[in-house]
């Protein structure tokens, strides 16, 4: 006869309520209680997954400087298709968003949810304290070790807008990225130095340009390709942008330079965001399925048994005339 939730209270003295606490990780028992009885279940067999909560409430944390989707929309896509998922499956979702110096269980406690989505870039610690509330937890575009989690495949976009512009002739390709604490821009401009290794082609690193932290995506970017621009030496002819934002800034100050795009300098973004084919000319990108990130965030989080903790969701790229003269 299979153990029961009632034989394993009877083995470690204690109520029916006490042994679901303990095994669901759940508030108000102390350690050695909750030890106590993880261990008698252990040692009687007990399958604690009868145990696993129904997942009612989530929240979807975002930092602070991510919230501004009038500035910023890709998490505002992501965060329909984390509402459209939970919909579906009868969870509700509220937004939480959060900087550095703020107290995120506090925050938490007053959601009460039952599991937590983390999107785009946070602090360590904040990823550390937020693992440690042990609630089933997802992490989408952004990755940890030995946690769930969904991203774009950054590096293959990456070398997809890279092997566009190589067969376009294009070798003195520059890169416009942004702090590389993102995993998503890290993986992108990672993606950009393995181009050249694997194109056979020198890498050189003064042309890649950080914009500054302490500016926005626009105005960062801006100032990144004017730098490029009144660099010594041969002027790039081609840039590649970690988003579509950055790439539009660039697009904007090579045309008051009097640059021709394409002829003079080919640019190419990355998420292809609605101003993307609105340009002028239209911006050649990386086009990504953002709510697809956040149904699939959903999916993984609430699988018993996934089959790999790290999701990787395909990108295609999309050419347009910032990079092509004969795309209109």
């Amino acid at each position: 006869m299979a153990t029961t939730i009632r034989d394993v209270a009877r083995a470690a003295s204690v109520s029916i309520g006490t042994v679901s606490r303990a095994l669901k990780n759940q508030p108000g028992l102390s350690e050695s209680t909750r030890e106590r009885v993880v261990e008698t279940a252990r040692r009687l067999g007990y399958d604690s997954a009868q145990l696993r909560p129904r997942i009612r409430r989530l929240t979807f944390l975002l930092h602070r400087h991510h919230s501004n989707f009038s500035v910023s929309p890709f998490f505002s896509h992501v965060l329909h298709g984390v509402e459209d998922a939970c919909r579906e499956r009868g969870i509700v979702p509220s937004v939480l968003t959060a900087g550095p110096t703020e107290d995120v269980v506090q925050q938490m406690r007053l959601h009460a949810p039952d599991a937590i989505a983390v999107a785009g870039f946070v602090e360590p610690e904040t990823l550390t304290t937020l693992a440690a509330m042990k609630r089933p937890l997802v992490l989408i575009d952004l990755w940890a070790p030995d946690l769930r989690s969904v991203n774009l495949d950054n590096q293959a976009g990456a070398a997809l807008a890279m092997q566009h512009l190589f067969a376009q002739k294009r070798t003195r390709i520059a890169f416009i990225g942004g702090s590389l604490a993102h995993y998503s821009i890290a993986q992108r401009a990672l993606g950009y130095r393995r181009a050249f290794f694997e194109a056979g082609l020198l890498f050189d690193p003064s042309l890649e340009v950080t914009i500054h932290a302490g500016l926005d995506p626009d105005s960062g970017a801006a100032l990144a390709m004017e730098q490029l621009l009144d660099r010594p030496g041969p002027r790039p002819d081609a840039v590649f942008a970690y988003n579509d934002l950055a790439a539009l800034a660039a697009l904007r100050v090579c045309v008051a330079r009097g640059l021709r795009v394409p002829e003079d300098i080919a640019i190419v973004g990355f998420d292809d965001i609605p101003a993307a084919a609105h340009a002028r000319p239209p911006l050649t990108t990386i086009a990504v399925d953002k709510e697809a990130l956040g149904r699939r965030g959903v999916e993984l989080l609430l699988d018993d048994t996934p089959s790999a903790l790290d999701i990787r969701i395909p990108v295609q790229l999309v050419v347009r005339a910032s990079t092509s003269v004969n795309t209109p």
